[in-house]
C-alpha cells in the first residue's frame, strides 16, 4: 500500500488526508502546531464548490455541525443603500449552500474526523528537510525524528517549507491590502441571518454576516502599504479599532458602528498571493493549497480551493498508473482554475470597487466551473471526467 506523508494539518492537509485515505492509501499527517487552535480568531466562508468537495469526502456532517449557512448576498453602496441582492451558490441544497465558520473550528472538525477514521495525526512535528531518493522520500523534523514514505504532500501554508525545497525563491507577495477580522455582539437592527452584506466603501471594502446567535462576523479590506511584522504581532485590538473606525466613518453605512462595538480579539493580516507559474512538484513531493496557490482573500475561495485540491489529487493518484502521471494530471486539472482565482482576487484587492471581469461585484466564473461536479464526483474516473480515455 502506498504510504503518503502529509506535511501540515490545516484545512488543506487534513482534507487531503481524508481524500487519500478514502482512495485506499496509507496516510500520516505531521503538524507543527501543538493543537488545532491556529488562527482561531479569523473566520472564512466555504463556497458551494468547497462544500461539494467536502461531500465527496463524506465530511459534510462534520462541517455543517458548526458555523451557519449563507444563502444570499446583498450589496450596499457608500450611503448604505442596497444596490443588489442575489442568491449565493447552490442555496437550495443545505449540503452545498455557503457556510460561514471560524477557521479554528473548521480545522478542529476536520482533524477530529481524520482521527475518527484512523488517520495518524502528529502534532508538534516541524519539518526541517526532505530527502528524495529512488525508493522513497524521507522527512526530517526538528525533534530529530525521521519518517519515510512513498510520497510527500506539502500542505504547510503560506510559509511552506516543502515549497522552499521544490521551488527555491518563490514566496508569497503582498496583494495590496491589509485585512481586518473581528466579531461584534449583536448586529444592525434591520439585519437578519442567512446572508452576507458587502459594502462598497470609500476607504475600505467591508463585509459582515450575522449568526443565528446574533453575533456579527465582519471583515474589512484596506488598501495601503503592508503592515510591519512587529506591528502585526503586538498591536492591541483597541489600536486596530482606532485605526479602522475613522476610515469607515467616511460612509453612511453600518460598518463603523459594527467595528466600534466589537469586543475581544481583532485579527489583522497583510493580503498575500503566490506568483503565477510557481512549481508545484519535484520527484516524490507536491504542494497543495496555500503552499502552492495562495490568493488574497477577496474572492473568499482559499479554503474551497484547498478542498477541491484534496479530491482532485486523491482521484489522480487513484486513477493513474504512476506518481509522475498523477502529479501531471493533477496540475493540468488545477492550475488554470486556481491561477484564475489568484488573478481575480488580486484585482479585487488592488481596488475596493468592482473590476473588469466581475458580475455585480462578484468574480466571473472560474475555468472549470461547469465541469467541476463531474471532476469531483468520487465514482468517476478523473481521466474520463477530464476528457481523457482511461488506460486499458
Amino acid at each position: 500500500m502506498t504510504r503518503v506523508l502529509v506535511i501540515g494539518g490545516g484545512i488543506a492537509g487534513t482534507a487531503v488526508a481524508l481524500a487519500l485515505h478514502k482512495a485506499g492509501l496509507q496516510v500520516a499527517v505531521f503538524e507543527a502546531h501543538p493543537d488545532t487552535a491556529e488562527d482561531i480568531g479569523a473566520f472564512l466562508t466555504l463556497a458551494s464548490n468547497g462544500m461539494r468537495a467536502l461531500a465527496q469526502l463524506d465530511a459534510t456532517d462534520a462541517v455543517t455541525a458548526i458555523g451557519f449557512p449563507l444563502t444570499s448576498m446583498r450589496l450596499l453602496d457608500s450611503q448604505g443603500v442596497e444596490s443588489a441582492r442575489a442568491p449565493m451558490g447552490e442555496a437550495d441544497d443545505p449540503a452545498l449552500s455557503y457556510r460561514c465558520l471560524r477557521r479554528g473550528e473548521l480545522n478542529a472538525a476536520l482533524q477530529a474526523e481524520a482521527v475518527r477514521r484512523g488517520i495518524a495525526l502528529h502534532h508538534g512535528t516541524r519539518l526541517l528537510s526532505v530527502d528524495d531518493g529512488p525508493d522513497g522520500v524521507t522527512a526530517r523534523f526538528s525533534d530529530g525524528s525521521t519518517v519515510t514514505g512513498d510520497l510527500l504532500i506539502g500542505a504547510d501554508g503560506l510559509n511552506s517549507t516543502v515549497r522552499r525545497l521544490i521551488a527555491p525563491g518563490m514566496r508569497p507577495g503582498y496583494a495590496g491590502q491589509r485585512v481586518f477580522y473581528g466579531y461584534t455582539d449583536g448586529g444592525p437592527s434591520d439585519d437578519g441571518t442567512g446572508h452576507i452584506t458587502m459594502v462598497r466603501g470609500t476607504e475600505a471594502a467591508f463585509g459582515y454576516a450575522v449568526s443565528p446567535e446574533g453575533e456579527t462576523y465582519w471583515f474589512a479590506r484596506v488598501a495601503g502599504e503592508p503592515l510591519p511584522a512587529d506591528e502585526l504581532a503586538h498591536a492591541t485590538p483597541a489600536a486596530w479599532r482606532d485605526r479602522l473606525v475613522p476610515l469607515l466613518r467616511e460612509d453612511a453605512t453600518p460598518a463603523a458602528d459594527i467595528v466600534a462595538a466589537s469586543t475581544g480579539r481583532v485579527m489583522v493580516t497583510n493580503a498575500t498571493e503566490m506568483p503565477l507559474g510557481t512549481a508545484w512538484h519535484a520527484g516524490r513531493s507536491l504542494i497543495i493549497g496555500d503552499a502552492a496557490h495562495a490568493a488574497s482573500p477577496a474572492t473568499g475561495q482559499g479554503a474551497s480551493m484547498a478542498l477541491e485540491d484534496a479530491v482532485v489529487l486523491a482521484k489522480s493518484l487513484r486513477d493513474t498508473p504512476d506518481t509522475r502521471t498523477a502529479f501531471s494530471l493533477y496540475e493540468t486539472c488545477r492550475r488554470p482554475r486556481v491561477e484564475h482565482n489568484i488573478t481575480v482576487s488580486g484585482q479585487l484587492s488592488r481596488s475596493t470597487h468592482a473590476v473588469s471581469g466581475t458580475v455585480r461585484g462578484r468574480p466571473a466564473p472560474r475555468p472549470g466551473d461547469d465541469e467541476l461536479a463531474r471532476l469531483l464526483d468520487w465514482d468517476t474516473d478523473i481521466r474520463t471526467a477530464y476528457g481523457e480515455a482511461p488506460a486499458p
